[in-house]
This record gives structure tokens, sequence and C-alpha cells, in this order.
């Protein structure tokens, strides 16, 4: 490939991931408002909103992977020459049933907090924060949704915009809420948990408006085929990042019932390696639109060209991130907090969180490249082999057999992201070499 090709292709890529870029960071930058607002507050507010976070994000990411199949999906409709902006008001409604069910999913988990063994003075408000947060979920869901629905048209600057405009407002709400300001008193993690509400909803809503000035639209009412297809590549999609997030998440609470403060560095330390993900997942989310895009007009160089350049991009970008967190794990803690105790269980990590990286670039990557192929199942098996039958289990062992607590853990993690990877290139390779094995197959059909 020449080098004025690939400028051309990754320019493509970038065209779209810069502006994703940004909102990805303003939306991490929004959980991080809270990490810091909590941890000023105190350890234990920041040990409760991490235990609560956990739990309902391992609820909510299920239909966030459902939604996540809208671009690719249109996308391949654009492809193929179909309307796709007919599908605007199903795919609202989509994001409503599952908003809905979701919301009722974390409400009725709640009691089960009581019974979970957590410290006593943790136990109210984590499932403070748990209700009121809940009832945002429709909000987070339809901006999640409207994003998704303008990504397929490369669409993106706005609404990324709009998440890096929240990031402010976020960070002023909890301020007034969390500390008190003039008549309004100190409500700690409810006040927390009712910034984060108004918040999702503001974004959803911007969206909305956006969306009615920027397209004209008509109802078609084709909702039941439109779901169908979102459920068939959606559903693989959201299991792989249930899987992942509970994987993660279950580190937060299984070390969250040995001590509060386990949570906390689990948290803080998810969030730092969470503001680097987001440049991967940015371009994976490219590449889904580009690949989805070639796939769907059945053109194999550009579909191999934006996934090698993108998967290029991306490990790239992770390689110079973990150069960066196993340079300065004392400044990057110390941005969220002084507790000595958080400070000293939270440092070691950052070096492991180093390694990581890498792989946890490639394999964001090469899942956008099976999103765009609508090939989602082997992103589910690969997650599914990788943290519940590798990552875990092994992660238990080393963190209470052999005491190393939340390092261990890391360690499992590492094996996982190492493991996903391999199965996904060899399968990737075997799917691009079908494809080729096809195309040239139906070529030589038309010729004779």
């Amino acid at each position: 490939m020449r080098l004025s090709e690939f400028k051309y292709y990754a320019k493509e890529l970038l065209n779209i991931a810069l502006p994703i870029i940004m909102g990805n960071l303003g939306f991490i930058m929004i959980g991080a408002g809270d990490v810091l607002i909590a941890g000023r507050h105190s350890t234990d507010t920041l040990a409760a909103i991490s235990i609560a976070t956990a739990i309902s994000n391992c609820i909510l990411t299920f239909g966030i992977g459902l939604i996540a199949s809208v671009s690719p999906l249109l996308s391949n409709y654009r492809g193929e020459k179909q309307s796709a902006k007919k599908y605007f008001f199903p795919t609202i409604r989509f994001s409503l049933i599952l908003g809905v069910i979701m919301m009722f999913a974390v409400l009725a988990f709640v009691p089960v907090i009581d019974y979970m063994k957590f410290e006593p003075k943790l136990v109210e408000p984590i499932k403070e924060y748990m209700i009121i947060t809940a009832f945002a979920t429709f909000g987070g869901y339809l901006h999640a949704a409207l994003k998704e629905f303008l990504q397929a048209f490369e669409v993106v600057f706005f609404p990324n915009l709009v998440t890096v405009f929240s990031v402010f407002l976020n960070i002023a709400l909890n301020t007034i809420l969390v500390f008190g300001w003039g008549p309004i008193p100190s409500l700690g993690v409810i006040g927390l948990a009712i910034a984060s509400f108004v918040v999702r909803y503001f974004m959803g809503l911007v969206l909305l408006w956006y969306c009615f000035k920027l397209m004209k639209f008509r109802d078609f009412k084709e909702d039941f085929s439109y779901f169908k297809d979102l459920i068939k590549i959606g559903m693989p999609i959201s299991i792989a990042i249930l899987i992942e997030f509970v994987a993660f998440n279950s580190v937060a609470i299984l070390m969250g019932r040995v001590a509060g403060v386990y949570a906390a560095a689990q948290n803080l330390v998810c969030t730092l390696t969470t503001v680097s993900f987001m440049v991967p997942l940015a371009i994976s989310n490219a590449i889904a639109v580009k690949v989805g895009f070639a796939n769907g007009a059945q053109n194999l160089m550009e579909l191999r060209r934006y996934a090698y350049i993108g998967l290029g991009m991306a490990v790239g970008f992770m390689c110079l991130s973990s150069i960066i967190f196993s340079s300065f794990p004392h400044f990057l803690v110390g941005l969220f907090t002084s507790d000595a105790a958080l400070v000293k269980i939270s440092v070691p990590v950052l070096y492991v969180l180093a390694l990581f990286q890498i792989f946890d670039g490639l394999q964001i990557s090469l899942a956008g490249i099976f999103k765009g192929m609508k090939k989602t199942k082997i992103v589910m098996i690969a997650n599914f082999i990788g943290y519940w039958l590798i990552s875990i289990p092994l992660g238990c062992v080393l963190a209470f057999k052999y005491n190393l607590n939340i390092m261990g853990f890391w360690y499992g993690l590492i094996s996982a992201a190492v493991i996903l990877c391999i199965i996904m290139l060899i399968i990737l390779r075997k799917y691009i070499n079908d494809m080729k094995m096809n195309l040239n197959f139906v070529k030589l059909e038309e010729e004779y």
C-alpha cells in the first residue's frame, strides 16, 4: 500500500473518530467528575458510588450493547443503497423499551444489596444512588441510541460536542449538590445521583431536538423487522459487553466485600484506563461504520484497508498510553485522591494496567471490525472464554488464595485480553479469506 493510500484511509477513519474521541472522553470525564467529587467528599462516598455503579453497569450495559448495533446495521443498509433515515422513530421506540426494562431490572436488584455483606455504613448510600440513577436510564439510552443513529450517517461533531458540554454541567451540579451551596444543603451520594439524572436527560433531549432540526423524518412503522435485525446483531455485542463489564465490575464487588477501599481503588483505576480506552473505542466505532459500508457494498479491498489501518491506529495510541501510565502512576492517582491507603493500593496496579492497555486497544478495534461485518457472535464467544473461563477464576485464585488482592484480578484481566485477541485475529483472517473466495466465485460466475 502506498503512503498516499494509507493517509487517505487513515484520514477517513479520523474524520469520524476524532469527534467521537472528543465525545467519548467527555462521557468518561462525566464519570471521572463523579469519582473526583466523591473522592473529595470522602472515601466512603467514593466506595459507595463505586459499588453502586459497578452493580448498575452490569445490568445497564446489556441494553447499551443492543443499542450499539444501530450504527453498524444502518451503515450496512446505506452500503446496500437502502433507506436508513426511516428507522429514526423505531430507534427511539427501541431505546424506550430497553430503558423501561433495564430501569426495573436495576430497581429489582436494590433489595439484594442488604444480603451482599458490604460494610454496613455503605449499604444505604449504595441503595439510594441506585434507586435515583435507575430512573435516569431512559435519558441515557435515548442519548446513546440517537448518537448511534447519527453516527451511521457520519454525523458525529454535534453529538459529541453535547457530551463535552455535559462534563462541565455535571461537575457544576455535583459540586453544588454534594457539598451544598447557599440554601441547597450538602446531599452527598444523593447529590451525585441527582446530578447524573439531570445530565443524562439533558444529553438525550438535546440530541432529540438536533435530529428533528437536521433531518425530515417519516415514520414508516417498520419496527418488527428492524428490531429483529438489531437483536440479531446486537445480542452478541450486548452479551460480549456484559461479559466484560461484569468481569471488571465484579472486581469492585468482590473486593468491596473485603473492604470498601478496594472498591474505591478499582473504580479509580478503571476511571484512568477508561480515559485512554475512549480513543481506541472511537476508532473502533469508526471502523464499524466504514467496514459496515464496505461490507454492505461487498468491497473487500476497502474493508481490509479500513480494518488493518484502524487496528494499527488503535494499538499505536495504546502503546503511547502504556508509557504514560507506567511513567507517572503517583501523579495520575494523586489527581483523584490524597488518601494514603487508597494511593498505596492503586499505584502498583497502574504498572500492570500499562501492559493491559496494549491488548485492550487491539481487542476493541477487532470488535469494531466484526461489528461492521455483522459477525458479532465471535466477539461474544471470545469475551466469554477470555474473561469467564480464564480471567475471573485466575483472578480469584491469585487474589484470595495467594493474597494478591486487587493485583491478582488484574493479572487475570491481562490474561483474558491476550487470549481473546488471539482468538479474534485467527477468526478475522479466516473470515476475510472466505469472503475473498466467495467474491472470486461470484466474479467467475458472472464471467461465464
